[in-house]
């Protein structure tokens, strides 16, 4: 009986080792050695100071910034460690209930906006972590942060658009704006008075 259980008990112990121990600490060590900022979390830094992290959406409430896509993460928006979207479908009375609410409370941070509120600033992304979001809906926000800042709107565009991603290689992928980048941007520029 012992001559199966050491083979076993050592083989376990072993692989524990090598697949719990020596291969994460060998990939980590790669990937800080090839890639540093991105094994290192993408984290954005002003002043010395993290201000948040490219990969993941940050929470913007305030008037003066522009808001970014809505988060389904529990027990809060952009909980990194609890990725996960809403998992409601599109007859989910809750979405459609969830959806109304987000599009009141935009008309209602912003009466004089009349334009149709793109989708991306009502519903969640699948992960719930979404840095970014379509230029389009920059665009939608635009006249509130510009009244919020003092800023005109021209001025505001010129920033916008050198903050907008476009496709890779012109065909892979959509147009993007990372929120925090140009929120960062929009404080160095316009700053509140």
């Amino acid at each position: 009986m012992t001559s199966h259980f050491r083979p076993a008990i050592t083989l376990l112990l072993v692989l524990t080792l090598l697949c719990g121990g020596v291969y994460p600490l060998l990939v980590t060590g790669a990937g800080k050695l090839a890639f540093p900022a991105l094994a290192g979390g993408s984290l954005v830094t002003e002043g010395g100071k993290v201000r948040g992290s490219s990969l993941i959406g940050q929470p913007f409430s305030s008037p003066r910034y522009f808001w970014g896509r809505p988060s389904a993460t529990a027990p809060m928006p952009y909980n990194a460690a609890g990725s996960s979207g809403s998992n409601q479908g599109p007859l989910n009375p809750a979405l459609v209930d969830a959806v109304k609410g987000r599009i009141d409370a935009l008309k209602a941070a912003d009466p004089a906006n009349r334009a149709p509120v793109p989708v991306d600033l009502v519903t969640a992304s699948a992960s719930g972590l979404d840095p970014e979001i379509s230029p389009a809906a920059i665009l939608y926000q635009l006249e509130r942060v510009a009244r919020a800042r003092g800023a005109s709107p021209a001025a505001l565009h010129e920033l916008v658009a050198r903050h907008t991603e476009h496709p890779l290689l012109g065909i892979l992928g959509e147009e993007r704006v990372n929120v925090l980048a140009l929120n960062l941007a929009l404080d160095r520029a316009f700053p509140v008075r």
